[in-house]
């Protein structure tokens, strides 16, 4: 049976942010999920916290640090520096390796615990940076792995699969939030919330996405 409840994978970000309010919207009651895997920046959890307390959504934090051990990476391994030009020959050495997998299994884990058959999440490949574990495809495959896993009726929403940084941004403005994951999120991958350092991939997306979108509405 289908109930009007939806878990929201969240990470104090502007997709993540974005989805929280997506799901506020389109589900009587929605709560959050998040995971402390060792990140180097826990303003990141921080900001997760004030913006779901603030929305009034319940926010489980959960430690996932072992896969902070299993990988290196530059969001982890503080000897790593962000590449700021992505690679055309590999993903980007931000690219955590099986993080979403495992989050959203977690996540279902929780959510048959709490009878939660909706598992919202912010991955998207329309602005595609490289990373396999935000295709449409991968989504569809694990949808059908955790229903025949855990033999539970799982509904995962991506509301920005096909969306661009510049039509995120719109939706956030057209869900009443604008103000909120403009100043309230972190999406830097050096830690800065808001309009971040400006300088690594993740700022020049939001960024650019934010000035195209503000020239849009003029």
């Amino acid at each position: 049976m289908q109930s009007n409840k939806a878990l929201v994978v969240f990470s104090g970000g502007q997709d993540s942010t974005t989805c929280l309010f997506w799901a506020k919207a389109n589900f009587e009651e929605v709560s959050a999920i998040a995971f402390d895997y060792g990140q180097r920046h826990k303003i990141e959890l921080e900001a997760a916290r004030h913006i779901s307390q603030n929305a009034g959504v319940p926010l489980h934090v959960f430690k996932m640090d072992l896969l902070s051990q299993l990988t290196a990476n530059a969001l982890t391994s503080s000897g790593i520096e962000v590449e700021k030009e992505k690679p055309d020959e590999r993903p980007p050495n931000t690219l955590v390796e099986g993080r979403n997998m495992l989050f959203l299994t977690y996540a279902a884990i929780f959510a048959k615990e709490h009878q939660i058959n909706n598992l919202v999440t912010g991955v998207g490949e329309a602005d595609f940076s490289g990373y396999p574990d935000c295709r449409n495809d991968f989504i569809v495959s694990l949808n059908q792995t955790l229903n025949l896993s855990m033999e539970f009726d799982y509904k995962i929403y991506t509301p920005l699969m096909w969306k661009n940084k510049t039509q995120i941004w719109q939706l956030a403005d057209e869900l009443g939030v604008f103000e909120i994951v403009r100043n309230q999120t972190v999406t830097c991958y050096n830690g800065i919330k808001g309009a971040g350092c400006g300088e690594c991939p993740a700022c020049g997306l939001r960024n650019k996405g934010l000035e195209n979108y503000l020239a849009q509405k003029q």
